[in-house]
């Protein structure tokens, strides 16, 4: 290759005034599409290519792994999706980060070179350190730190489980030095999922830890497209709009020198970009519009969106303020057992057949040793004269967790026993299972500085990166920007109220944040927002939702965006590998939320 700003070789960044920099995503996920990445390569027209693997789920698989044998502990599909595209990415001169490294990055970067020589190609993979901290947990709480929980603030000795990973989430700068000093290829643990666009970004520009806004724009862009396709129509309210669903293609981050981007995606390819699916992913998972991050504080409250046409939409006007002194750790366990079985409510009396079952249920449980939780929760409702059977059927989902020996095939078994003396047309749907370990969730903070941000050169030498904040205090508070949105329309008088569901007037996107719930809720027209704005407060986000009675609710408006983001604590209880809903991620919530009637003026409905 001849070195220029794209060749592997050069140690250099894209000039200021150059053109932007072009980042695409290929994975959002741990078992995220196979083809996505020889895709990506083979499309072009990229600068970086990243892929996301890493959740709060995945680092329990990975930790289970981990735990078996010490040389495993990365997500292995990495490396089946890189023998796929290896020779596009050499052919396109592309770049590659990604987290896929997990709990052993340097196990995967090693795997990563073996690959690489066996297909006859010399490409240089540099690996990034310091997020696990989990040897570290007795020396750091020896020396004070007590690892305090990101909502209660209790120490961590407060947690009655035995930690099997714990990872400190870092920023992108380690990314940055590497690729400025010639990687080809960078593999990382957990950083933030962000930061796998900022750190080239960094690189790109040549952005040091003060350009707090540009750094800001890069993790709002970051955040659009770190979940692959969710930003090109997938995973959104509006999809009945949304061509060739079946498949939509990646996204495209094409990101300025001043840190604005447009968002887009490959021509010919499925999904569209549009200001609603860029705005269902900056609201998807965040709280306060705040957004920290450890390079920066990104304030999404003043992120202006335009659309620009041909599945193209512009970024602009983030402001960024000084990091936290403190980064998130996210420390996963083994908290018990866990075992369900599911059986079938069919024709009439259904509510006296689901109470028979659930007086055998709580009996059980009074009698088994070991149990510490057990639900019985009905799904679907049964149509009346229905004329299928499954028409006229309901489920009954029985969720038991405690020890392995009274919720494992014990309890299943029990339960099985009562297909011939129990309710008329019981059956189930499976057979006795044995259920599985389910995993606990504690997400801490600890102070920057007491990280080892390592970067480790494909040539063997190392180099310990500065903490996002060296003098461990939080960043100055921005100012909202004012909106950006079309005049108020006059509040409407009562006669021209009339019911609708909620969804005929906003779209919505929900997701985890460990145990709590995010609920992004914004209007399909600007006309509507300050009726959202008046008429959504958190009572009547609890009328609306009765599960979130009784649960403590933040709420915060992004006029920008015609957004208001709701942030529901305690919904999924200590986290979504051992919360006992159906839903154990949230992602349904926006959608019960929409499904709601509600008075809204005639003038907003839209059918």
């Amino acid at each position: 290759m001849t070195p220029d700003h794209r060749d592997p070789r050069s140690r250099g960044h894209e000039p200021a005034g150059r053109r932007p920099l072009r980042v695409g995503n290929c994975s959002g996920f741990y078992g995220d599409r196979a083809s996505a990445m020889a895709a990506m390569a083979r499309a072009g027209g990229i600068d970086v290519l990243t892929g996301d693997y890493l959740a709060e789920v995945t680092m329990l698989v990975l930790g289970k792994a981990r735990a078996k044998d010490s040389t495993k502990g990365f997500a292995t599909t990495f490396l089946q999706h890189l023998d796929a595209a290896l020779e596009h990415l050499v052919a396109n001169r592309i770049r590659l980060v990604v987290n896929a490294g997990g709990l052993n990055p340097a196990g995967l970067a090693a795997a990563t070179r073996e690959l690489i020589a066996r297909h006859g190609h010399d490409l240089r993979v540099s690996h990034i350190e310091g997020d696990d901290v989990f040897g570290s947990l007795d020396g750091l709480g020896q020396a004070g730190h007590c690892l305090p929980h990101l909502t209660s603030g209790q120490p961590l000795s407060d947690w009655p489980h035995q930690p099997l990973t714990a990872n400190a989430y870092l920023g992108g700068f380690g990314i940055a030095r590497a690729l400025q000093d010639g990687a080809d290829i960078v593999v990382t643990g957990r950083v933030t999922d962000a930061s796998l666009v900022v750190g080239p970004a960094a690189w790109w520009w040549g952005w040091t830890p003060d350009d707090h806004d540009a750094l800001a724009g890069a993790v709002a862009a970051g955040h659009v497209i770190e979940c692959g396709p969710q930003a090109t129509g997938g995973n959104f309210s509006g999809f009945r709009s949304v061509p060739d669903l079946v498949e939509p293609g990646f996204p495209i981050a094409e990101i300025a020198a001043d840190g604005s981007s447009v968002i887009t995606k490959n021509p010919g390819t499925g999904g569209v970009v549009t200001q609603d699916t860029v705005t269902a992913q900056l609201l998807y998972e965040i709280g306060e519009p705040a957004y920290l991050n450890p390079d920066v504080t990104a304030h999404l409250d003043t992120a202006t969106l335009t659309d620009l046409g041909e599945d193209r939409v512009g970024i602009s006007g983030v402001r960024g303020s000084a990091p936290p002194g403190t980064t998130k750790v996210a420390i996963t366990g083994v908290g018990g057992w866990a075992n369900s079985v599911i059986l079938a409510l069919t024709g009439t009396d259904l509510d006296a057949k689901a109470a028979l079952v659930e007086r055998f249920v709580h009996r059980y449980a009074e009698a088994a040793r070991g149990l510490d939780a057990v639900t019985v929760e009905r799904i679907g409702q049964a149509q009346p004269d229905p004329d299928t059977q499954n028409a006229g059927t309901e489920l009954l989902r029985i969720t038991v967790q405690g020890t392995q020996q009274a919720a494992g095939r014990a309890f299943s078994s029990r339960v099985i026993e009562l297909a011939l003396s129990s309710y008329p047309g019981l059956y189930s749907l499976g057979p006795p299972q044995p259920g599985s370990a389910f995993g606990v969730y504690w997400p801490a903070t600890l102070d920057q500085r007491m990280l080892q941000h390592t970067v480790h050169h494909y040539d063997g030498t190392t180099e310990i990166m500065a903490p996002g904040n060296p003098d461990g205090a939080g960043g100055e508070v921005v100012p909202q920007a004012e909106p950006t949105l079309a005049p108020s329309v006059p509040a409407p008088r009562a006669d021209e109220l009339v019911v609708a569901p909620l969804g005929e007037i906003v779209h919505a996107r929900s997701g985890d944040k460990g145990g709590d719930a995010n609920l992004g809720v914004w209007v399909r027209d600007h006309e509507a927002w300050d009726w959202l704005r008046s008429t959504l407060t958190i009572d009547e986000l609890r009328r609306l939702l009765p599960e979130t009675r009784g649960l403590e609710i933040s709420r915060h408006e992004l006029p920008n965006l015609g957004a208001v983001n709701f942030l529901v604590r305690g919904l999924l209880g200590t986290g979504a590998t051992s919360t006992l809903r159906l839903d154990s991620q949230a992602k349904a919530l926006g959608e019960w939320l929409r499904s709601r009637n509600i008075k809204v003026p005639r003038s907003l409905v839209r059918s």
